[in-house]
């Protein structure tokens, strides 16, 4: 039987609303060898139903039930493990592929740029009725960027919880470079850990136009993981894996400062000041960061104006 090119890989849980207007906009795409792994985890609702009824009509649609729950991340690596495809694109219950056109211009770029590990796209925030709320582009179209300089460009944005490469929706990559699973201590930032651990085996190619469309909605996991903290603890968790790279060339105090912004952001967020300090407390010693507090709040003024100047400074210069 021959193998599909690309998986797209579909990890659903309770996704009933959705989710055949997400399996709808892979059916639709112009490059058509693939196949939808779905693989339900136990959902409460018609979930499997839905999935079952597009695997009797379509033979591109495989569907699998776990036999219980095993969790949002171990999901995620069931579809890794089951998928037949050369490529993965993952697609979430809730979120759809934009373009009929989304398969084909990923799957050209790595199809002809071997060093590519990582291609994304732009993508549509949409809302419960799918209308277009905003479209989010972290890159310029066409850019290339080494992996490893991009890691290091992350790291310090998703201290104040911005993602500039996006979500699973919005990504594809080759399977044979996923040589281990997604991270199970990871909650909210289990893809961006994955997308470092790409990065760091090649390029990172972004598409201008957005091809995958991102929902936002009350019940969406993200949300979920925001409400009981998860961020911050997955913030440290990156942080220590990545921070101290050979080849995140910060210098040690450079290093020790976005320490310090994971810290303050901790602090300014969480509304429960004992419970901001224990987890502080796991990576800065609670009277080394009230001095560093102090400090920074005396020197916070120079460095908005310095940063403030050096802005208008450029808008200047592109002018001209």
């Amino acid at each position: 039987m021959k193998m599909p090119r690309i998986s797209v890989c579909m990890p659903v849980y309770n996704n009933a609303k959705y989710l055949a207007e997400a399996i709808d906009s892979v059916l639709g795409q112009r490059f058509g060898d693939f196949e939808i792994l779905l693989i339900d985890d136990c959902s409460t609702d018609r979930t499997g139903e839905i999935a079952q009824d597009f695997a009797a009509r379509d033979p591109r649609v495989r569907f699998l039930s776990n036999p219980a729950n095993l969790g949002m991340v171990p999901n995620w690596n069931r579809c890794l493990k089951m998928a037949q495809g050369t490529y993965i694109k993952f697609l979430f219950g809730d979120d759809l592929l934009a373009s009929p056109d989304t398969l084909g211009r990923m799957i050209e770029i790595l199809d002809g740029e071997r060093d590519v590990a990582l291609v994304a796209s732009a993508r549509n925030v949409i809302d419960e009725s799918s209308r277009k709320v905003e479209t989010l582009a972290g890159f310029p179209d066409g850019v290339r960027i080494p992996g490893t300089e991009l890691i290091k460009c992350c790291l310090d944005g998703l201290i104040h919880n911005h993602n500039p490469i996006g979500e699973p929706s919005v990504v594809m990559f080759r399977k044979t470079a996923v040589s281990r699973n997604f991270d199970p201590r990871y909650r909210q930032l289990v893809d961006v850990e994955m997308w470092f651990h790409l990065l760091e085996q090649g390029t990172f190619a972004y598409i201008g136009e957005p091809l995958c469309a991102f929902r936002i909605h009350s019940e969406q996991q993200t949300l979920k993981n925001r409400q009981n903290l998860s961020y911050f603890d997955d913030m440290l968790y990156l942080l220590d894996d990545y921070l101290w790279k050979p080849y995140v060339d910060l210098g040690s105090l450079a290093k020790r400062y976005v320490l310090f912004r994971l810290a303050y952001i901790t602090w300014k967020e969480l509304g429960d000041r004992k419970v901001a300090l224990r987890k502080i407390g796991n990576y800065i010693p609670p009277r080394k960061f009230f001095l560093q507090l102090t400090l920074y709040r005396l020197v916070a003024p120079f460095l908005n104006l310095r940063r403030s100047i050096a802005k208008r400074w450029r808008a200047l210069k592109e002018r001209r």
